[in-house]
């Protein structure tokens, strides 16, 4: 017979502790153990019974690929692969009131008209949620809404006639199986709840959508085994402070990973961006010293962002390294080149970096237009207007070659750039080629770089190069 017991699961990773601790001695967290009911039962290995064959097929079969269901938001399908497939699941999450809830009301509309969606609220009325649609223009759109906790009644409900094409759960968070003693949310609740919802999609065929809460981290709140349960993993990012938002696809099985859909939140909604590039470029109508334009990718989307630098002389002894939307260790590795192997004296300075328009960069392409921001605070001479620059900086101050270079330049020539910085061409001596009208520099070593800036500010060295 099973012995009841006491035991205490940490809410981030899921280490059971037979006590309480201040401190998870599995991941170090503080204050994340949590008192659930477990049960003391001695392992039993498989004994004597036997399970049935299991067949195996080849990896060509006669079937057909499942047909997509394209939401007509086309920011939301690009994320997904090109729509959601029956029988998959996806995990949304985000910071609380990001718009995860007011994107994924938007599909279930839009989907309505052809199809039968449902969604599930453990986290509002349904006369809420019948308010929220009618800000966004769908009140009469044929969504089937519910307000339920109970994982048993929904999957009474969803198991009984034929089932909705896509399902969605707001939240996962707030879902509980009665059969466990935790409370909602904990580990064991969360990763039995979804579980549960996972298996009967998979076995019914049709598309379940998750909504997650997030931590102080930024992570999916539960353990992370959900996170390899679903099929696809989305993101939503933002700042409060700005009007767009990313959904950012960092796990899909039907789709590449790290595409991203750019959204503007306005009154009635979020609005999808159809060009981005535009959008997160500073138009200024005079040249200004540090800032340069780096052509990024995004996935698969080529994008245009404002990369922009302060450096100023400090009053501190140690001098300030304040960087949004890109890595700061990266940040001190770019520096570390400039000083070391450029001669540029920038160690008594406080530096600021900042990527316009609240976006993250995280691609190593980004260390050359970060370098040329730099040159250019530091000396006082602005980039050459019209300039996209992207390349990667080694620690010897070489310029290494990047990919997706043809798409890069087809993005910058799209929006009237007429030059570009690039690292020199690889490969039985051919030079890179952009598009009919537009200058492209190539260059092999960082010094070359700082040749467009050859006045140097006061207060600074700067090293001439004999070859610029």
């Amino acid at each position: 017979m099973a012995k009841n017991s006491t035991q205490y699961v940490c809410q981030d990773c899921a280490a059971v502790s037979s006590k309480w601790s201040g401190r998870c001695d599995n991941c170090g967290a503080w204050n994340t153990l949590v008192e659930e009911a477990g049960s003391e039962q001695a392992p039993k290995g498989l004994g004597s019974k036997r399970g049935r064959h299991v067949e195996f097929v080849g990896l060509e079969g006669d079937s057909p690929p499942p047909m997509r269901m394209v939401t007509g938001i086309a920011e939301f399908d690009r994320v997904c692969g090109g729509g959601l497939v029956p029988g998959s699941a996806l995990l949304v999450g985000g910071d609380p009131g990001i718009g995860k809830s007011t994107v994924l009301l938007q599909a279930a509309a839009s989907l309505a008209k052809n199809a039968s969606i449902a969604y599930i609220s453990g986290e509002e009325s349904i006369e809420q949620l019948r308010m929220r649609a009618d800000r966004l223009g769908f009140r009469k759109a044929t969504v089937k809404l519910a307000a339920a906790t109970s994982v048993r009644d929904i999957v009474t409900t969803l198991n009984s006639g034929e089932p909705p094409k896509v399902v969605i759960v707001d939240s996962i968070q707030t879902m509980f199986v009665d059969s466990l003693d935790s409370a909602p949310g904990t580990v064991s609740q969360v990763r039995t709840s979804a579980q549960e919802l996972i298996r009967l999609a998979k076995r019914r065929g049709f598309c379940v959508i998750l909504v997650g809460h997030v931590t102080k981290d930024g992570q999916i709140a539960g353990p992370r085994v959900m996170e390899h349960m679903v099929d696809t993993v989305l993101y939503f990012e933002g700042e409060r402070s700005h009007q767009f938002r990313i959904l950012r696809a960092v796990k899909n099985r039907f789709g590449p990973t790290d595409e991203i859909g750019v959204f503007e939140m306005t009154g009635t909604g979020l609005m999808e961006v159809s060009n981005p590039s535009a959008l997160f470029l500073s138009d200024h109508d005079s040249e200004i010293n540090g800032a340069s334009v780096l052509a990024a990718m995004e996935g698969t989307r080529p994008m245009l962002v404002e990369l922009q630098s302060l450096i100023a002389p400090s009053p501190l002894g140690t001098p300030r390294r304040a960087v949004v939307g890109w890595d700061s260790g990266r940040l001190a590795m770019v520096l570390a080149v400039l000083e070391s192997r450029c001669g540029l004296a920038i160690g008594a300075n406080d530096v600021y970096l900042n990527v316009a328009g609240g976006l993250r960069v995280s691609e190593p392409a980004a260390d050359l237009a970060v370098a040329a921001a730099l040159a250019s605070s530091l000396s006082g001479i602005a980039v050459p207007p019209q300039t996209v620059v992207f390349g990667e900086i080694g620690l010897s101050g070489e310029v290494r070659a990047v990919s997706h270079t043809d798409a890069r330049l087809k993005e910058a020539d799209k929006l009237g750039f007429t030059r570009a910085i690039v690292p020199k061409g690889r490969g039985k001596g051919k030079g890179i080629k952009g598009p009919s009208g537009m200058e492209i520099r190539e260059i092999e070593h960082l010094a070359d770089l700082l040749a467009l800036f050859h006045a140097p500010a006061k207060g600074t060295v700067l090293k001439e190069q004999a070859n610029g």
